[in-house]
């Protein structure tokens, strides 16, 4: 396998994962300094915000905080009240970091290996902090402080509950039954022909956008090339894709393609935007594959988008009539034409299920086939929570992949009812639609095919 290459190399040590799993990443030790008895004054010579009834002592209390694995170390601070603090930010992950706190003070957004002296002012009382950068509050990145001696203790301002994001405006509601405007278009399910050639090179760039995910619903997606899914490449067994990730984004992304087999240091470490790196890897098994955004928290990151598929054909397998490819995910609305809510993905409290990116858009937009075709549908469950359960009703399956394993062929003399996936799993199912009509397919899990998971397959014409 040819080493991946990379455009822009990172001055910093390799991590393993480069925040992939964050509990690999929780290794550093943050060193809080002590009481400096120095005498200041505030620069308007009145208190800081939310310290009334507070005595300045005239001492500055500065403590070092580091910003690691999605953590702050230390995460809990405690300074005698009335005295100014300074805290020392350095930032020693890969991710782009700053610190927030309640009372209004903030760092600049920080690079690896960044520092910067943060003046919070005279403290009072117990004082929130996070890092703004979308999900990391939520994902726990979060900082107190607190005091000791008179007024110690006494609350603070505070801007929402902690490891909450500060309320933006209410998020929309989807109506999975509503019909979309009449020149909606349904993103376009054929599954791309196999490309000739051994060597794939594709560019896929992080594009944050706003698109319509329900008829007048509107999100803001982290992407590839701008779609959620990404786009759906194929190939097979022994061919080599390179793969070039450009950051177009405003925070710092990575990817994973499930159809490599190589150590995952660098090829799907994160990086910032502006940046770009190449990952190269040869495809050795069969299957359809998911690729998606490495960066931690990853649940915020495929829960917004960031998710696409590869399709490695088995050896020899065989053309058919009509190919499609659906892509399960969910949603997870934030506020209207923001980003996804990091909470409800946390709490498994999807707001809709559904394939290829958009509400039931087969159901108002049908996949069509002739009375007699052979239809191959290629399912990929991006998750990231829910299961799926794929059923056509009126259909009875007789060619079920699953996983890169041929479990029901043609030939043989039973069927099949549905496909089941977890989260990350794969697979086709093949299917010959004998009369016209319209055949409804959901996942038959009916609580997500109530939240969108449905469509339909619509059958007309001569065979």
């Amino acid at each position: 396998m040819t080493p991946p290459a990379d455009a822009a190399p990172s001055t910093a040590p390799v991590r393993p994962l480069g925040g992939v799993a964050a509990g690999l990443a929780l290794v550093l030790i943050a060193v809080l300094v002590g009481v400096a008895a120095q005498r200041v004054t505030a620069p308007d010579g009145t208190l800081a915000v939310g310290t009334t009834g507070v005595v300045p002592t005239g001492r500055t209390s500065t403590v070092a905080v580091t910003a690691d694995g999605m953590r702050f170390h230390p995460d809990r601070i405690t300074v005698p009240a009335g005295d100014r603090l300074i805290i020392e930010l350095t930032n020693r992950d890969r991710r782009r970091h700053d610190l927030v706190l309640a009372t209004g003070a903030r760092s600049p957004i920080l690079a690896s290996d960044d520092v910067v002296r943060l003046d919070a002012g005279v403290v009072g009382g117990t004082v929130e902090g996070w890092c703004s950068l979308p999900g990391h509050r939520q994902a726990g990145m979060t900082l107190t402080v607190t005091t000791t001696g008179p007024g110690g203790g006494t609350a603070h301002e505070h801007a929402g509950p902690a490891g909450t994001d500060p309320p933006a405006g209410a998020a929309p509601r989807i109506d999975a039954m509503a019909e979309p405007d009449a020149g909606f278009t349904a993103r376009d399910a054929t599954a791309p022909v196999r490309p000739t050639g051994r060597l794939h090179r594709r560019e896929l760039r992080v594009q944050e956008v706003q698109r319509e995910v329900a008829p007048g619903v509107r999100q803001k997606l982290w992407t590839f090339n701008g779609t959620a899914p990404g786009p759906v490449l194929r190939g097979s067994v022994g061919d080599t894709f390179e793969i070039t990730l450009i950051n177009d984004g405003s925070v710092d992304h990575g990817i994973d393609f499930h159809a490599s087999a190589l150590a995952p240091d660098r090829p799907m470490r994160p990086i910032d935007p502006g940046q770009r790196l190449t990952y190269r890897f040869t495809a050795t098994k069969a299957g359809i594959w998911m690729y998606h955004c490495s960066t931690m928290p990853m649940l915020h990151h495929i829960g917004n988008g960031m998710y696409g598929a590869v399709i490695i054909d088995p050896p020899d397998l065989p053309a058919v009539d009509r190919e499609y490819v659906l892509v399960q995910s969910e949603l997870y609305l934030g506020p209207d034409a923001e980003p996804g809510d990091l909470a409800k993905m946390q709490a498994e409290r999807p707001d809709a299920v559904v394939f290829n990116g958009y509400v039931a858009q087969y159901a108002h937009r049908p996949l069509v086939a002739r009375p007699g075709d052979r239809v191959r549908i290629w399912l990929l469950n991006a998750g990231p929570n829910r299961p799926s359960a794929f059923h056509v009703v009126g259909a009875q399956f007789d060619t079920v992949y699953r996983e890169g394993r041929w479990q029901l062929r043609a030939t043989d003399p039973g069927g099949a009812q549905q496909l089941d996936l977890l989260p990350a799993a794969g697979g086709f199912v093949e299917t010959v639609l004998r009369e016209p009509g319209h055949y409804p397919f959901v996942s038959h899990i009916m609580v997500d095919a109530e939240r969108g998971a449905r469509g339909v397959i619509q059958v007309e014409g001569s065979p």
